[in-house]
C-alpha cells in the first residue's frame, strides 16, 4: 500500500514538473517543432530527457542580461561610439550596403564606421606574427578573449609575451572559455598573474550551484584589443593547429582581421561587457576609447555580436539578409554547416533565381557528427543549383561570407545553430569592394584544394543515409 502511494506521488510530481516546464517552454515562444520536440522528450524519456534538459535546455541567461545592462550604462558614459547610432555621412547610398547596415543598426549593433586600416590575415602564422607585433607595441592595455587557447608552443609564446607586457606595467586582461580552453591550468596562468596580469573564465561550470544547463552557453569569440586602437577578430584560435610549424602538419585554413581605427571601439565594448559578466567589474575610463580622426580613408566596418542573452540573433539575421539580397554571387566558407530552415531555404532560393552560390566546407571537420549532419543538407542544395566543395585536408576553419564582391562577413560564427543561437559570437561586416574582391580571390584559390560534391544517388548506402539523417535530428544542439 505504501509503495503504491509513493508511486502515485512520484507520478504526480513528475506530471507537475512536466506541466511547469511545458509552460516555460511555451512562454519561450520558440519554433513549434522545437517546443514539441522538448515536450515529447521530457514526456517519453523521463530520466534521459530530464538530464538532457538540464544540460541543454532552452533557457536564457537572464542574469547575464541584467549584468550587461549595468555594464552598458557605465560604458555609455565613456564613449559615444555605442549602439544605437545613426549611419554617418559618407556611407554608400546604393546597393545592399545601406539596407544591411540599417538592419543591423536597428538590431542594436551600432552604426558602421570607417577604419583607418584593415588587414586580411589568411593563415595562422601571419595572424600570430601580426598579433605579437601589436601586443609588443602596446603602451596602455591589452584585452584578449578566446574560446580556445592551448598550452602548446604558440599558446606558451603568446602567454610569455603577455607576462612581459604585464611586468612593464601594461594592464593585461585575459578572458577564456573553460570548455574550449579546458587544457589551460592554473599553473599555466600563474606567471601572468604573478606579473600583475588579470585572468578570468567566462561562464565557468558550477554544478554545485545547480547550473548545469549553462554548459551550453559559451563564448566562441576571438577578440584582441590593443590600447583601444588596434583590434583583431576572426576564426583563428591560439593553437599550434593554425601554424605550419606544428610537427610538419599543414595548418588549418582560416581567416582573421587586423583592424585599426574607430571600429575597434565596438570590439572593446563587447570585450568589456564580457569581462564585466565574468568578474562583476570592468574599467570604464574614457582612455579605453581613444578618439580618432574625423575623416579616415579606410574601409567601412560594422561589428556584429550575438548570444543567447538576446533573442534577436543579429548574426543569423545578417547572414539571411545578405544572402537574400545577393544579385550575382554568394561565397560561403564554414567548418560547420548545419543551417536553420530559413538559411537553407535562402541559399536554395538564391541559386534558383540565378545567383551563383558556392559553399566551401571541410571534407572532414574535427567532429564526425557535424560532418554527417552537414551532408544531409547537400543533396537538396545541389538540386537547387548550389555548388558545394569539400576542402582539404588540411582542416578548413574559416568563417566568411562574400556577396557580389561588395560585402564580406568575417568572424567567429559558424553556419550552424550552435553559433547562431547558443554561443556568444562576433563578426565584422566589411562594406568594401577591395577587401571583398581579395577574399573572393582567396576563396577561388581554395577551390583548387577542394573537390566538388556530387549527389551519390543510388550509391549511397542505407547506413550512410540513416547516419546522416540521424545526425540531422541533433542539429539544434550542433
Amino acid at each position: 500500500m505504501i509503495a503504491e502511494h509513493l508511486t502515485a506521488l512520484l507520478s504526480l510530481a513528475w506530471l507537475l514538473w512536466i506541466a511547469l516546464v511545458g509552460v516555460g517552454l511555451i512562454l519561450e515562444r520558440r519554433s513549434p517543432a522545437a517546443t514539441l520536440a522538448w515536450l515529447l522528450a521530457l514526456l517519453f524519456m523521463p530520466y534521459f530527457g530530464f538530464l538532457v534538459y538540464l544540460l541543454f535546455g532552452p533557457r536564457r541567461l537572464y542574469r547575464r542580461r541584467r549584468r550587461y545592462s549595468r555594464a552598458r550604462a557605465r560604458l555609455i558614459q565613456s564613449t559615444h561610439h555605442l549602439p544605437p547610432g545613426q549611419i554617418p555621412p559618407g556611407f554608400p547610398e546604393t546597393g545592399l550596403e545601406r539596407p544591411l547596415a540599417r538592419l543591423l543598426e536597428r538590431l542594436g549593433q551600432g552604426a558602421p564606421s570607417p577604419a583607418t586600416d584593415v588587414t586580411l590575415l589568411e593563415n595562422g602564422d601571419d595572424c600570430f606574427q601580426a598579433l605579437e607585433t601589436a601586443l609588443a607595441a602596446a603602451t596602455h592595455h591589452l584585452h584578449l578573449e578566446y574560446y580556445l587557447w592551448q598550452p602548446d608552443r604558440v599558446g606558451t609564446r603568446l602567454r610569455d609575451l603577455l607576462v612581459e607586457k604585464a611586468r612593464a606595467g601594461i594592464a593585461v586582461r585575459l578572458l577564456l572559455d573553460p570548455i574550449g580552453s579546458d587544457r589551460i591550468t592554473r599553473r599555466f596562468l600563474q606567471p601572468l598573474r604573478d606579473a600583475g596580469g588579470m585572468t578570468a573564465w567566462f561562464n565557468p561550470l558550477r554544478l554545485r550551484r545547480l547550473r548545469p544547463n549553462h554548459v551550453n552557453f559559451r563564448t566562441h569569440r576571438k577578440i584582441v584589443v590593443c590600447d583601444g586602437r588596434i583590434g583583431f577578430t576572426g576564426g583563428v584560435n591560439v593553437s599550434d593547429n593554425h601554424s605550419d610549424a606544428h610537427g610538419g602538419l599543414a595548418a588549418w585554413r582560416d581567416t582573421h582581421l587586423r583592424i585599426a581605427g574607430e571600429p575597434v571601439h565596438r570590439l572593446q565594448f563587447i570585450f568589456l561587457e564580457d569581462w564585466y559578466f565574468a568578474t562583476d567589474q570592468a574599467p570604464f575610463e574614457t582612455e579605453f576609447f581613444p578618439r580618432f580622426p574625423d575623416h579616415p580613408a579606410g574601409p567601412w566596418l560594422q561589428i556584429v555580436e550575438s548570444g543567447p542573452d538576446n533573442n534577436r540573433h543579429a548574426i543569423a539575421q545578417c547572414f539571411f539578409a545578405a544572402i537574400a539580397g545577393a544579385q550575382r554571387q554568394i561565397l560561403l566558407a564554414t567548418p560547420y554547416f548545419v543551417p536553420s530552415e530559413a538559411l537553407n531555404t535562402a541559399l536554395m532560393n538564391a541559386a534558383l533565381r540565378g545567383v551563383k552560390v558556392n559553399i566551401l566546407v571541410p571534407k572532414r571537420s574535427d567532429s564526425w557528427l557535424v560532418t554527417a549532419a552537414a551532408r544531409s543538407y547537400y543533396d537538396d542544395l545541389a538540386s537547387a543549383g548550389v555548388h558545394i566543395d569539400e576542402y582539404g585536408p588540411p582542416m578548413l576553419h574559416a568563417k566568411l561570407l562574400v556577396v557580389d564582391e561588395r560585402i564580406a562577413v568575417v568572424g567567429s560564427a559558424n553556419f550552424d545553430n550552435r553559433s547562431l543561437t547558443l554561443n556568444f559570437e562576433a563578426m565584422a561586416v566589411l562594406y568594401d569592394a577591395g577587401l571583398a574582391t581579395q577574399l573572393t580571390r582567396s576563396f577561388e584559390a581554395d577551390l583548387n584544394l577542394a573537390r566538388r560534391y556530387v549527389k551519390p544517388g543510388r550509391r549511397a548506402t542505407l547506413g550512410q543515409r540513416l547516419g546522416e539523417a540521424t545526425a540531422r535530428l541533433l542539429s539544434p544542439l550542433l
